[in-house]
């Protein structure tokens, strides 16, 4: 086993970033809820990464920064410290609208890996971008899916794949608060995850109830409904209004032949028609899983592997977003996948 420390830093030194509370309050959020998954403080524990440097525009997460990280350095201008510190591993953080810019000049820098915080990117333009800057210059780019790294999520794909409920005939996924980007694209890649496949082709209809995004005025992400096929010929079911009580929870439901599977970051339920239930995977309450995409990073790195959750795979799920957009633009016809002409051109206000 290599003894090699990868020298690493964070870009966005806000919420989940930092683990910043005052950029938690504007947002509504609380830095507890994360459970651990802030990117400052994961690149900090780990054993075979350094936590070296930081960079916001926002003097006041900065500061708070400095404090919390008392031998690392806080930058106003992100490529200062590309070019000062020499950087193995880049938590990319800030919001959406900016992945794109911060990836690929981490790139063009020489990081050899940049660790991105979801959704990919706004556009399909800036995901391909960013694909080919990580490509050309051997930068590997991870997608924070968090899902990826979920061990009941590997347990339900593996339960799919051994035929736990035969062939899976439909699919269902729900989940409060709408914001198909933010939060559709951890359920559309789950989806890509647990079936195996790309879904194909989008069916949707946008939630106009027109929540304001905590996130800022600029930012508008909302929630919609509508069907999706998979590659397979398999059709799942998608709710997420934005009215949608916060009780409902984030579930999905995969029917097959023989049974139905349950799955939820709470656990994976199957039962058999006319059967027993059968508990795959309870709750993994004790798992944080940047913990185990920074475990998944250093392996890589040290050993050249490909990582569970690829830029492929993060741009995947955007375009199946930006599908459902582009769908609701024709009052909710059929769009294929991969989207072609000006449905290309469509870029999401995701914050």
């Amino acid at each position: 086993m290599s003894d090699t420390i990868y020298r690493a830093a964070v870009i966005g030194l806000g919420f989940i970033g930092a683990g910043d509370e005052v950029r938690a309050e504007e947002i509504g959020q609380r830095v507890v809820d994360l459970c651990g998954s802030v990117h400052s403080d994961v690149l900090q524990a780990h054993p075979r990464t350094m936590l070296v440097a930081g960079a916001s525009r926002d003097a006041g997460r900065r500061e708070r920064f400095a404090r919390r990280f008392p031998a690392t350095r806080a930058y106003a201008d992100y490529r200062e410290m590309l070019r000062a510190e020499h950087l193995d591993v880049v938590s990319v953080a800030a919001n959406t609208p900016a992945h794109a810019e911060l990836t690929v000049a981490c790139a063009e820098a020489g990081v050899r890996c940049v660790f991105c915080e979801k959704p990919l990117a706004t556009s399909l333009a800036d995901a391909d971008r960013m694909l080919a800057t990580c490509a050309a210059h051997g930068t590997m780019l991870v997608v924070n899916h968090n899902r990826r790294w979920h061990p009941t999520y590997h347990a339900a794909r593996q339960a799919l794949a051994d035929g736990a409920i035969g062939d899976v005939v439909c699919v269902y996924a729900h989940w409060p608060s709408g914001r198909l980007g933010n939060v559709g694209t951890h359920v559309f890649d789950a989806l890509h995850l647990v079936m195996r496949e790309r879904i194909i082709a989008v069916s949707g209809t946008l939630d106009r109830t027109g929540r304001p995004d905590c996130r800022g005025a600029q930012y508008h992400d909302p929630g919609g409904w509508g069907i999706v096929r998979f590659a397979g010929g398999t059709h799942g079911f998608v709710e997420a209004s934005e009215t949608l009580p916060a009780q409902v929870g984030l579930g999905l439901r995969f029917v097959g032949n023989t049974g139905e599977m349950a799955l939820s970051d709470r656990g994976c339920l199957v039962t058999v028609h006319r059967g027993e239930t059968v508990q795959v995977a309870g709750p993994a309450d004790d798992v944080v899983t940047m913990r185990l995409a920074v475990d998944e990073i250093v392996n890589a790195l040290d050993m050249g592997t490909p990582p569970t959750s690829t830029g492929e795979d993060g741009r995947a799920a955007l375009e199946v977003i930006i599908g459902f957009h582009a769908s609701d633009r024709r009052q909710g016809q059929w769009v294929d996948l991969p989207l072609t002409g000006q449905d290309r051109q469509i870029e999401v206000q995701i914050g």
